[in-house]
């Protein structure tokens, strides 16, 4: 099948093509302002990229073609397939009925963690022998990709074959949790919406059978009205999930109880639950498991805060029901290298220390802070934000923004874009927050401020561009 992808250069939509060809589909695609690294990369696997959505590439004559949810109407392209009727299709229908259908699929679904628990669980199978696929919003140290197709089997030719893959006690209830054959393929499980033309989220295309529900806030404020709109298209999530299957859920988040509450048929496993998964001791070396109040072994890691214990009480238990042993996978999470941008070290210039974080949403920023301060012995930190999501952008969460800053011993913030005031919404930090428009004098101002032993800590969902490389030049410059 040829396939040409709108939209290619997508976090998703560049992982789909990278499937897709690995699976012997012929690939093409096109995006607008295509640049390295995604362009290189696609360009690496063979697929050939067009700049821009010019009507002309309906002569390629693909068998279908695959939209982004990039791709709105007015798009001279899709106009072009639409007024020709030509078949297509969103990215998450075309991934679920030609690479997902069969798969084991354990899908990762939340506000928060989604990467980092999706490259957890994948690297916890990889080291169980499993070979998964899968398709991530990032990529993982240990895998140095976003996707594969993998090919891997749960329950085929091993000890984890039989009646009750993963989950003690499951045949006992009369669940069957064994499909021996299966191969396993982890996806991050999105919330935003799939298409112009599918406004469900992306996550209820993917038939998962081990699903992870890592909490739930409110988000994408462009689509979503409120909190409750969120929690419907997660209960529709729950609903297609089988009842030989299994959600792992963050007990204590309210939102997911009250999603769980409006119907379920799948067994539930919670984590940071007393009935369930929780953190024993811990210290910034790791952390012990334990289930039921159970010790069941402890992880020795170099990750940072409460945010990724959580994120690793979870994908032991989703390893769980593929079949890998608690223990071993507690012994996996030892030799998990992290994902990048998620508090990737740049460089260190002059004795200060420069990190990238994808954080963006004030709770995320509020622990990535946290965390990084319990690591760090002694020194400052200047956290340097670049509010670029669409739910920033549109201000609906800028009354929490300054409290989630104040962990910080000095913010700068990046106002390029913003539709609102920063200044004043960073006011309660008083003389320890700046406000900058232009990135030039923003990389100067945090040149200025910092001293040997700090660490400068960068958070933004998209390049920041540029920054961290500029900061470090600049830094190297004035030694």
């Amino acid at each position: 099948m040829h396939i040409h992808i709108l939209g290619i250069c997508g976090t998703f939509m560049g992982g789909l093509a990278a499937v897709a060809r690995a699976a012997g589909h012929r690939v093409t695609g096109c995006d607008a302002g295509v640049y390295p690294p995604m362009s290189t990369q696609l360009e690496a696997l063979g697929i050939p990229l067009t700049e821009g959505y010019g009507a002309e590439q309906v002569e390629l004559k693909p068998d279908l073609f695959v939209i982004g949810n990039v791709v709105t109407r007015g798009n001279p392209l899709m106009e072009e397939i639409l007024n020709r009727g030509l078949a297509h299709a969103s990215g998450p229908q075309w991934l679920s009925e030609n690479v997902l259908a069969g798969r084991w699929v354990v899908a990762i679904a939340g506000t928060h963690g989604k990467t980092t628990t999706s490259a957890m669980v994948a690297w916890i199978l990889e080291e169980s022998g499993l070979a998964p696929g899968f398709l991530i919003g990032g990529v993982p140290e240990n895998f140095g990709i976003s996707a594969r197709l993998g090919g891997g089997r749960v329950g085929a030719d091993s000890d984890m074959a039989g009646t009750s893959i993963g989950i003690p006690g499951l045949a006992q209830r009369g669940i069957k949790g064994d499909t021996p054959g299966v191969s396993p393929f982890v996806i991050e499980a999105d919330e935003y919406d799939t298409a112009f033309f599918d406004k469900r989220s992306k996550f209820v295309h993917y038939r998962a059978r081990t699903v992870i529900l890592n909490n739930l806030e409110f988000d994408h404020a462009d689509i979503f009205a409120d909190l409750a709109a969120i929690e419907t298209q997660f209960h529709h999530l729950v609903r297609i999930v089988p009842g030989n299957g299994l959600i792992v859920s963050n007990g204590a988040d309210p939102a997911l109880e009250r999603v769980l509450a409006r119907g379920c048929w799948t067994p539930v496993e919670r984590f940071l639950a007393a009935d369930g998964w929780q953190v024993g001791a811990w210290d910034e070396n790791g952390f012990e498991v334990l289930l039921h109040g159970v010790f069941q072994g402890s992880v020795k890691w170099d990750l940072t805060g409460a945010h990724n214990r959580a994120n690793g009480l979870a994908a032991i238990a989703a390893a769980r029901h593929c079949g890998v042993p608690a223990a071993a996978a507690i012994a996996a999470l030892g030799r998990f290298a992290n994902v990048k941008r998620r508090m990737e070290v740049r460089g260190v210039v002059r004795g200060i220390t420069v990190y990238d974080d994808f954080a963006h949403h004030p709770t995320a920023i509020e622990t990535t802070i946290a965390g990084l301060r319990s690591k760090l012995k002694s020194g400052r930190i200047l956290a340097v934000l670049e509010p670029r999501s669409n739910t920033m952008k549109l201000g609906a969460m800028k009354n929490r923004l300054a409290a989630s800053l104040a962990a910080a011993d000095l913010v700068f913030c990046y106002t390029n874009g913003l539709g609102w005031d920063a200044a004043a919404v960073l006011a309660p930090l008083g003389r320890k927050a700046s406000t900058c428009g232009d990135l030039e004098p923003l990389v100067a101002l945090i040149a200025d401020a910092a001293r040997p032993g700090d660490h400068v800590l960068f958070m933004s969902n998209g390049g920041f561009g540029g920054i961290h490389e500029k900061l470090l030049a600049h830094l190297a410059r004035s030694a």
